[in-house]
């Protein structure tokens, strides 16, 4: 098929993903400038603060993290916490129902695992798309009759 992704492809909500990172960036840069301008602070408190963006930027970081990266061997879904990495014939069908937060792939032994790297929080289009072309991936990768 000439409408399928070239492999390897990962697949990630960039726009979320750049929001995010920007976002931690401010706060972490708006929190140590505080720190550092406010002339009644002590050291400890000063670090506090640095600390706190630092922690908040490491937050919004993790949660940046999630893809779906498509190769010749299989599909490696890497959520928050977790990474999985799943062959081409144990994914039975690929899922994003309207409503839904992210994508779902439905395995062969009867479980879904939640794949948060395509998702359509703030670009629904391009998810939409992207669930699509893992969908025709997994289709003329699966043998007929699985």
């Amino acid at each position: 098929m000439s409408d399928l992704p070239a492999l390897p492809v990962t697949f990630r909500p960039k726009r979320t993903r750049v929001v995010m990172l920007t976002a931690g960036a401010a706060m972490f840069v708006v929190l140590t400038v505080i720190a550092l301008l406010l002339p009644k602070l002590s050291p400890g408190e000063r670090t506090s603060f640095v600390l706190t963006g630092a922690l908040l930027f490491g937050v919004l970081m993790l949660l940046s993290r999630p893809k779906v990266v498509a190769d010749d061997s299989g599909v490696t879904v890497v959520n928050i916490a977790t990474s999985r990495r799943l062959a081409w014939a144990e994914i039975v069908q690929v899922t994003l129902r309207p409503g839904d937060p992210w994508v779902f792939l439905n395995l062969s032994d009867g479980t879904s695992l939640p794949a948060l790297g395509i998702q359509p929080g703030i670009a629904r289009q391009q998810a939409i798309a992207d669930s699509r072309a893992l969908r025709a991936l997994v289709d003329a990768r699966t043998p007929l009759g699985d």
